[in-house]
């Protein structure tokens, strides 16, 4: 029996017993073992603890950029964890946006150009209307004058916000980001946390972030320690 749809105002994204095994054989890793997580529009929840405990596994799963060996992952009410590959990158298309520790820009096309990639997959605006959300976006971000650059002629945190920027690109209900702020230098760190922190809040979007950055975690609204691929107290 599938598991029920859930409606619950506010709720982004919502999880039950999450399993995940990684490898074969005797050296088949249960990575995952039963995590359960709730995601709000407007809250920012941090993911911390060791390398290896799972965090990063978590994410790629509620992103859909992975499957889960058992357990169910809803987005926006709508049961996604048995989904079909189409359905599966139709809902990161239009609801999830990432954040990773590297920007992952083309390095090829302008920060404007690498902004409007997401709009262009989602196929929903104009032309004109996504040069105007793009150029918007990169304002919101600090670097309104600089659209026209290649991301090769930005700066390493100048990047990562053009990173932001293209994760907000399609009003996604919510942002997942990993280590956003992990190549960055402290300056840039606390800019691009803040960046992207008040625009999801300002979009009532649902932040999920994996951090080792003590300080970052204690901005957040909640903190989820996990250990040994469970949340912990």
């Amino acid at each position: 029996m599938s598991a029920p749809v859930q409606s619950s105002p506010g709720l982004a994204l919502r999880c039950e017993n999450l399993h995940r095994y990684l490898g074969q054989g005797e050296g088949r890793v249960h990575v995952l073992r039963g995590v359960s997580f709730e995601a709000r529009s407007g809250n920012v929840t941090a993911i911390v603890g060791p390398s290896g405990c799972g965090k990063s596994t978590t994410l790629y799963l509620l992103g859909l950029l992975d499957q889960p060996d058992d357990g169910a992952i809803w987005i926006r009410g709508q049961l996604m964890s048995n989904s079909g590959d189409l359905a599966r990158t139709a809902a990161r298309c239009e609801h999830i946006g990432f954040v990773f520790q590297f920007h992952f820009l083309m390095q090829e096309f302008s920060a404007l150009d690498n902004i409007m990639m997401p709009m262009r997959k989602l196929g929903r605006l104009t032309e004109e209307q996504m040069t105007g959300r793009a150029q918007a976006l990169l304002k919101d971000v600090g670097l309104g004058d600089k659209g026209h650059r290649l991301a090769t002629q930005l700066s390493g945190g100048e990047q990562q916000r053009v990173a932001v920027a293209r994760a907000l690109a399609n009003q996604p209900a919510i942002i997942l980001a990993d280590e956003p702020t992990g190549n960055l230098d402290v300056k840039n760190s606390g800019l691009v946390f803040d960046l992207l922190t008040r625009l999801a809040k300002e979009n009532g979007q649902a932040v999920v972030l994996v951090t080792h950055n003590p300080d970052i975690a204690h901005r957040c609204d909640e903190i989820k320690p996990m250990r040994d691929g469970e949340f912990v107290p």
